[in-house]
């Protein structure tokens, strides 16, 4: 592979990680491997407590970054009822609590059909959108009220995977379009539901013909270059 002229590849991101941190890690492995700075961008965000299908570019396949970003996206995520926090996941302490006894799965599933199809969402505040050039998160960070605009999205698909009446829990995998926030339909879903939701877990399964098989896994990626490299040489 030349990573210097160009390559696609795709990273199964870590918990807990940000994407630009996981690029910039990939980053100073493919340039110590080739002898010289590798230019690397990511092809859509992944929030640091998500987990999967990262796509990263280098040299000039960075020129289709833009067309990767319009894919199709699909998704596992596991929602908690009965609760809030300001990010939408757990990445912040719950600071709102609601009624869900009343929610069954017969009640999720119905609810989860309002979601499909070309809807209005508003992102979550705490997001890398811009207001005026600033990020919405950085606002909210230095305590600055953020107001965000409703954006257009498509959603392909909501399937309800598993429900957990005791534990008011329930999985979903959503197959969706460009702009998606899973966190922002997490709230959407929980207020439909008359309570309140989050995310405790998402993981992005796949991106366009790219699915978690198909990526190298982060904390052995330097074995994965060498592997990469015997087969190139035909061992």
């Amino acid at each position: 592979m030349d990573f210097i002229r160009g390559e696609i590849i795709a990273i199964d991101k870590p918990y807990r990680m940000s994407s630009f941190g996981a690029l910039a890690h990939i980053r100073y492995l493919l340039s110590h491997h080739v002898g010289q700075k590798v230019k690397v961008g990511h092809a859509g965000t992944l929030d640091p407590l998500a987990t999967g299908v990262l796509i990263l570019c280098t040299g000039r396949c960075t020129k289709q970054i833009e067309t990767l970003q319009n894919h199709t996206k699909e998704y596992t995520a596991t929602l908690q009822l009965g609760a809030t926090t300001d990010s939408y996941d757990m990445e912040h302490p719950v600071n709102k609590t609601f009624p869900w006894k009343h929610i069954t799965r017969e009640k999720v599933e119905e609810t989860l059909k309002q979601f499909v199809g070309d809807i209005d969402q508003v992102p979550p505040t705490y997001s890398a959108c811009k207001i005026e050039g600033k990020r919405a998160y950085k606002m909210r960070r230095d305590g600055e009220q953020v107001e965000l605009k409703p954006k257009h999205i498509h959603i392909d698909s909501i399937t309800l995977t598993s429900f957990d009446a005791d534990k008011g829990q329930f999985a979903i995998d959503v197959v969706c379009g460009k702009g998606t926030y899973i966190r922002a339909l997490a709230r959407d879903i929980g207020r439909a539901l008359d309570s309140g939701a989050y995310l405790t877990s998402l993981r992005r399964t796949r991106v366009g013909d790219i699915t978690i098989d198909d990526c190298a896994s982060f904390d052995h990626f330097e074995e994965w270059l060498e592997q990469n490299d015997k087969h190139n040489d035909g061992e």
